[in-house]
């Protein structure tokens, strides 16, 4: 059997930048899926983020998605890549990238400045709780902030040729 390359082994790593990119958009009888890259390092270019940190962002950042009054209902994933360049965001509904910016600031904003214990990060809610890295987390959150999504292009929100 052949295989088709899946979309995003499409996207040519080689030039990819930090931002948020529709990665794909899938339908379901009526409802539509949108697929978000939230890139946070360039492929191949920086070091990629350790499985501690990304821990905590995906635990601290499902929590806020999860909690969110506007898009609450709304979260139907969001995890690492496998790659740990960045993670991906799964929407009900069509959106486009410059749409959820604010989502998505807010949420690294979150994570940047939340204190306390980690949701979710207990032996009985968790399969590998003692993986995190809160500091290095809120590092890499306001790396992303200040690099990227303050002031986030149109080159940062749409997939290079």
């Amino acid at each position: 059997m052949e295989l088709k390359k899946i979309t995003s082994f499409t996207i040519n790593h080689l030039v990819l930048e930090p931002g948020i990119y529709v990665s794909r958009i899938d339908h379901y009888g009526d409802t539509a899926i949108t697929t978000f890259d939230l890139r946070m390092t360039a492929p191949n270019r920086e070091p990629v983020m350790n499985t501690a940190e990304m821990h905590t962002i995906e635990h601290l950042g499902a929590t806020f998605l999860r909690n969110s009054a506007e898009y609450g209902d709304r979260i139907v994933y969001f995890g690492p890549m496998g790659c740990r360049t960045g993670f991906y965001l799964l929407l009900a509904g069509e959106y486009t990238s410059a749409q959820i910016v604010p989502l998505i600031t807010a949420m690294y904003e979150f994570i940047r400045d939340y204190e306390g214990e980690i949701p979710g990060a207990a032996a009985r809610d968790c399969g590998n709780y003692l993986d995190q890295n809160p500091g290095m987390a809120r590092f890499l959150a306001s790396r992303f902030l200040e690099n990227t999504l303050y002031d986030i292009d149109e080159k940062h929100l749409v997939y290079p040729d």
